[in-house]
């Protein structure tokens, strides 16, 4: 019996992943740990906190972008100030939330220096500014990074 309901639930997984995860969780309520599909729950669970790193990745790499722009890119900076302000702000935000988790912090200032480093070069591609303005190494404190008042003019 146990077989048979395990084997079951990692057919389903395939062919209809919503439904497994409707029956995994029925199945975890009801106590009933030996006939899930531990092997795919284990996958899924590795998988939820690999996403969460990737947002923060990516809130951080658009938020330094958005920072390097507002501040070197002088020429569009009347044109683009108000739009990068309201993007810088949204980020910002997002990483807020993000960082109600000290391990997903940790995580981003493990990650802002390689991260900064893709930021400078996105915004190196996108002002054509020559890559002498933009400092070679993050310069920006996450305590910056995440205060809505901080700016540089």
């Amino acid at each position: 019996m146990v077989d048979q309901s395990m084997q079951n639930l990692k057919i389903l997984y395939d062919e209809d992943f919503v439904l497994w995860i409707d029956q995994t969780t029925a199945k975890i309520r009801q106590g009933d740990l030996n006939n899930l599909d531990w092997e795919h729950l284990l996958e899924e669970l590795e998988s939820l906190g690999n996403e969460q790193r990737r947002k923060v990745e990516s809130y951080l790499l658009r938020l330094l972008i958005h920072l390097l722009l507002y501040q070197y890119w002088l020429t569009e900076r009347a044109w683009c100030a108000k739009g990068w302000e309201r993007e810088i702000d949204n980020f910002r935000i997002e990483l807020d939330s993000l960082f109600e988790s000290k391990t997903l912090y940790n995580h981003g200032l493990g990650k802002l220096e390689a991260v900064y480093q893709k930021a400078r070069w996105k915004a190196i591609q996108k002002s054509q500014l020559s890559s002498e303005i933009f400092p070679q190494t993050c310069s920006f404190s996450m305590e910056q990074l995440l205060d809505f008042g901080f700016l540089l003019e």
